[in-house]
């Protein structure tokens, strides 16, 4: 879900790390993937508490004097109990982003983990009722040909064009963003919408129809990151010797 930051030179925005999201959950996450990948290992029994969050999970490869790059990013807004959540989805945004490649055990010195627990679920009034730097968004829309796009005065969004997307009148679109997201693309509220009406499938024109008809859930997350040579750390202390 995260982008690539555009500016190698910039420093992350500064989401909220509390007791809700800490350390030992990008730590349980890393060793799901660890141990996935090394199948003599043993896995190391969580100790946080079992809640429930919606949550994702972001894989970034970091080398020196390189912004980290996005290497899998996915989640589930469904609450999941932490302890099976964070090992599921740390394997699924690892193996099954069709974005990427499947992540080896041979990457995993390069990486980072980061986990973001989803709270504070909000309806907006309307596609601009959110804050940059503060709220990730969920939008759904409606195909736009179902949508009367004379009162904008727009061209309609469905032409004769050759390209247009084969997609039935039925579907709802739908794409998220995680709060980081935007602050990192140096995108306004519009920029921010834009791209997800066009993440989520949509090629054609985006019209003020379109923008209107988007219903906008905000969220807020709690974010953690670790690298490896942390979970290293962690690791021989917590478990059985390591092995790469």
């Amino acid at each position: 879900m995260s982008l690539v930051p555009p500016d190698p030179a910039a420093d992350r925005p500064k989401f909220v790390e509390s007791e809700v999201c800490t350390a030992e959950h990008c730590f349980h996450a890393f060793d799901a993937l660890y141990c996935a990948l090394t199948p003599s290992a043993i896995p190391i029994t969580p100790m946080f508490p079992d809640e429930k969050y919606p949550l994702f999970i972001t894989w970034n490869t970091c080398r020196p004097d390189r912004p980290p790059r996005l290497r899998g990013c996915i989640g589930t807004f469904e609450p999941h109990p932490l302890h099976a959540g964070l090992a599921e989805y740390a394997l699924v945004s690892a193996f099954r982003d069709r974005r990427f490649r499947k992540i080896s055990k041979s990457e995993l010195p390069n990486l980072e983990c980061g986990v973001s627990l989803l709270t504070d679920f909000e309806d907006a009034d309307s596609y601009l009722d959110w804050t940059i730097g503060v709220h990730g968004i969920y939008i759904s829309f409606p195909h736009p040909s179902t949508l009367n796009s004379a009162s904008s005065g727009a061209p309609s969004p469905l032409s004769s064009s050759s390209y247009l997307p084969r997609i039935t009148s039925m579907q709802t679109f739908t794409a998220t963003y995680l709060p980081e997201v935007m602050p990192e693309q140096g995108w306004d509220k519009i920029d921010a919408v834009d791209s997800a009406i066009q993440k989520a499938g949509w090629t054609g024109t985006i019209t003020e129809d379109i923008r209107r008809s988007v219903k906008l859930r905000r969220y807020q997350s709690r974010k953690h990151h670790v690298d490896w040579d942390e979970y290293v750390a962690w690791r021989n202390e917590h478990g059985p010797d390591f092995q790469i």
